[in-house]
């Protein structure tokens, strides 16, 4: 069983609350879990203590038993000191246009598109 540290989520609609669980990896995401390890209030200032509460002594608990936690659980857990900050992740490749914009940025130009192969020429068809 693949255990994750992730968050549930909890609250009303627009108030969004924040439970840190550990869940069967298959599990839903506010489905069922294991345990209760803390929570997350979005809606708090940053500054305040009462944002993020975790119980690091049973985080450290299942991080033995190998579970892995998820990108925004990791960066809790690093800012608490609890395992070394996660390294952000950086997908340049994302940013960067598709196909479909490159064709309506082109036709805005009035330039050919250059993704789009030459069509070669029909022959003339045959008189008798």
């Amino acid at each position: 069983m693949a255990l994750k540290l992730r968050m549930s989520r909890a609250g009303t609609k627009k108030r969004p609350y924040f439970r840190i669980v550990v869940a069967d990896s298959r599990a839903a995401r506010d489905g069922k879990y294991i345990e209760r390890l803390g929570t997350y209030d979005p809606l708090l200032p940053k500054t305040d203590a009462n944002r993020v509460k975790l119980n690091v002594e049973r985080i450290k608990y299942w991080l033995g038993h190998g579970a892995t936690p998820s990108d925004r659980v990791g960066r809790f857990l690093g800012a608490a000191n609890v395992i070394p900050m996660p390294a952000r992740r950086n997908n340049p490749e994302k940013a960067k246009p598709r196909k479909k914009r490159l064709e309506r940025e082109a036709a805005a130009r009035g330039e050919a598109p250059a993704a789009a192969p030459a069509a070669p020429a029909a022959p003339a068809p045959a008189q008798s």
